[in-house]
């Protein structure tokens, strides 16, 4: 009964003991007993009980074969018992902390230590050890030093030499997959070196199945490749050799097209540019699906979804039967608009985007056209348009889809600036502070400063875009600038307002109009031909401009073919001293031809008249004149036209002029050699004769704003005082 009591104990106790970490107490107290059992002194029979005294001798040296008593049990029952604390029946309850004494101390009855030399003595309880180190406090953990071990394969690999290869591939050359295979391969990418041999085979490896890859997706699915290394005689590089064999080409055979019927019915077969008898070439196959993703949300499925194509190869036909599964969803037209999200823009205003009309069968195109407008205002962080099902069925068998669209408010405001340098222009910079919606909608307001070495001034604009009508935008400006040229100088102060129709690069349109009216008052220097001198008048200065443009050219910022036509009309009304009804026009022509891939030639030809008055009652500032970047190039800003006897321009009623420049670009860049010729007259209507000559070079530098542009230029048939070289540094092409 004792020794399964203590059986059964031991087990609970083991199990308490473990989760406290007094099982090692226990372990110090019975060491010092138990290690006693295997030794007694020569000849003597073990002892029988626990207070049999012992003495610690040799091991006896007793035949194996001397048979001996029984040994009783060390430790009684009662003293291992009296040994351990005191525990709870409850075997969850927690267990109370044992004193170091009450861990160390020896168990009641446990014998003294063996003799030795005749002594008796008593075993001392087992030292506490004192891990001071453990004592101490963790120090700070910036303290810490973060750097990882260096481990032996690090240090193998640093002292290991590199070893160099060369890598050939062969049977790709015929299939045109070399270029292709280059840019992916690991062999490659590697540059000719490795650490050993194994990484040259491994990278060898991943190399034969690209070949496979590259080989089947051109329709070779017997393909195989091998990889071999070799070493180079008289040399101490690798040669990796990666062979590939084509095997048999597969083509199509049975195309199917697994969908509902659409309208027309065959406009998936259509635009699926697959025919049986093609190789399977899966750039040509993936490219003919994403046609179908494309073409079917164009033409009113919306919610169209081209599914897994599967290809059944016939190994004996060398043919591949092509199966695509594609959802098409309900045929579908315009709904309505959905606003979600920020509060920018509500309904009403909206509704002014949209080039389609509810009704019209659903197009992705000007889905994508609305989302691309709403981003062009400016004051959206983000924007979606989504199209989302309604169950509306139209008039037309049609599902009506409404457009959700979710609006994210962006920043507002806005610096920017311009900097531009001309021949007899000095410099010039702009900077223009904008708020795009201090008036909802798309009310804002622009407040610009100019600074420059002969032109300094102040405006504030408002402005709405999009004013009741897609792209309408109606402005109006109150400026004060100051002009200081060699024609004029001029104080003047002006208030206009204006309503125009515009292109925009999102929509570039082939008819865009003009039209408003100015209030000017401007004091100006004036040379008086009667005086002989130069004198200071006021003028006061009514006008109504406006313009039409007819554009047939394919970009609005650099044109490389096509053509535009622009009408500028301005009836006006000077006043100074008396009434001066007059008219001012302007006619110009541009076109645009493309000579190969790199080359274009642009020209452009552009006439002016006034007419209803007298050039000297005319103020200075609204006279024409020629000369300067963005008229006959090599001469001085407003250089061309009729003088006074100091030498100095005092302009013209009328102007012609044409200019020739062939625009070429490699890349980002651009170099343009050009050719200028026009004048400036004093009667109303334009001369052929006494044109001047200009001709230079420009460089552009092309931007996704618009390209950047320095000219420079010389005039050909010169007059005294007229400069050698011009230059001129602004952004946007000459015309």
């Amino acid at each position: 009964m004792a020794s399964a009591r203590k059986k059964g104990f031991g087990l609970r106790c083991s199990r308490l003991l473990y989760r406290t970490g007094l099982i090692g107490a226990v372990a110090a107290v019975l060491l010092p007993v138990s290690s006693f059992a295997q030794l007694q002194k020569p000849g003597t029979a073990p002892a029988k009980g626990p207070d049999t005294p012992r003495e610690q001798v040799s091991p006896p040296s007793a035949s194996p074969a001397e048979p001996t008593e029984p040994q009783g049990p060390i430790v009684s029952d009662k003293d291992f018992e009296a040994a351990l604390p005191k525990l709870s029946d409850d075997i969850n309850a927690p267990l109370e902390p044992m004193s170091t004494d009450q861990m160390m101390a020896p168990a009641p009855g446990t014998p003294a230590a063996p003799a030795v030399n005749g002594a008796t003595t008593t075993v001392p309880p087992a030292p506490v050890a004192q891990e001071t180190e453990l004592a101490q406090p963790l120090p700070a953990l910036s303290g810490f030093n973060t750097q990882p071990l260096e481990t032996a394969a690090d240090v193998k690999d640093r002292d290991a030499p590199e070893i160099r290869y060369v890598t050939e591939v062969k049977g790709l050359e015929a299939l045109k997959l070399d270029d292709e295979f280059k840019g992916l391969s690991a062999l490659k990418d590697g540059g000719g070196k490795a650490a050993n041999a194994t990484q040259v085979s491994a990278r060898a490896k991943e190399d034969e199945a690209l070949a496979v890859r590259l080989m089947k997706s051109l329709g070779y699915y017997d393909a195989t490749a091998i990889s071999t290394i070799e070493t180079i005689p008289n040399s101490t590089e690798l040669r990796a050799i990666v062979s590939a064999t084509p095997g048999r080409l597969y083509k199509l055979g049975e195309i199917v097209v697994q969908a509902d019927p659409t309208t027309p019915p065959d406009l998936i077969r259509k635009n699926l540019a697959l025919r049986t008898g093609d190789p399977i070439e899966a750039a040509r196959i993936q490219g003919a699906e994403a046609n179908i993703s494309l073409v079917l949300p164009q033409q009113g499925y919306p919610f169209a979804k081209v599914g897994e194509r599967d290809i059944l190869l016939d190994e004996e036909k060398l043919t591949g039967d092509y199966t695509l599964p594609v959802e098409t969803g309900p045929r579908s037209s315009f709904g309505k608009l959905v606003a979600q999200g920020d509060p920018v823009f509500g309904l009403e205003h909206l509704n002014v985007f949209p080039r389609f009309k509810a009704g019209d069968l659903y197009d992705s195109r000007m889905t994508d056209d609305l989302r691309d407008a709403l981003v062009a205002t400016g004051v959206f962080s983000g924007v979606g348009v989504q199209p989302q099902r309604t169950g509306r069925i139209a008039p037309d068998g049609t599902e009506e889809v409404d457009l959700l669209v979710n609006q994210t408010k962006g920043k507002y405001r806005s610096l920017g600036g311009l900097l531009g340098y001309g021949t007899g222009e000095g410099f010039r910079a702009e900077v223009n502070f904008t708020h795009r919606n201090l008036f909802p909608p798309e009310g804002a307001l622009i407040l610009s400063a100019i600074g420059g070495t002969q032109e300094q001034g102040l405006s504030a604009t408002f402005r709405r875009q999009n004013a009741g009508k897609r792209d309408r935008t109606v402005q109006f400006t109150a400026s004060a600038n100051h002009s200081n040229y060699d024609a004029f100088d001029a104080f003047t102060g002006t208030l206009s307002g204006r309503i125009s129709y515009d292109s925009t690069p999102i929509w570039q349109k082939k008819f865009t109009y003009a039209y408003g009216f100015e209030l000017v008052g401007t004091n100006e220097s004036v040379y008086d031909f009667t005086a002989g001198e130069r004198r200071r008048r006021t003028y006061g200065i009514l006008a109504l401009p406006g313009q039409v443009l007819f554009d047939r050219s394919n970009d609005l910022l650099n044109p490389t073919k096509g053509y535009r036509l622009k009408l500028n009309v301005s009836p006006e009304t000077s006043v100074q001293g008396g009434v001066s009804p007059y008219a001012r026009t302007m006619v110009e022509a541009t076109g645009y031809y493309p000579v190969g891939q790199s080359i274009v030639l642009a020209g452009r030809v552009r006439a002016g008249s006034i007419a209803g008055i007298a050039r000297d009652d005319l103020a200075p500032s609204r006279r024409y004149y020629g000369g300067g970047g963005g008229s006959v190039r090599g001469y001085g800003y407003q250089r061309l036209g009729p003088f006074d006897p100091n030498g100095d321009p005092v302009g013209g009623r009328s102007l012609n002029e044409f200019s020739i420049e062939a625009r070429y670009r490699f890349g980002n860049f651009g170099i343009v050699p050009f050719f200028d010729g026009g004048n400036a007259y004093e009667s109303s209507l334009p001369k052929g004769s006494d044109l001047r000559y200009g001709a230079g070079i420009g460089g552009r530098f092309y931007t996704n704003f618009g390209p950047l542009r320095v000219d420079v230029a010389t005039p050909l048939n010169p007059r005294p005082g007229d400069g050698k070289v011009a230059l001129y540094i602004s952004i946007g092409q000459a015309f």
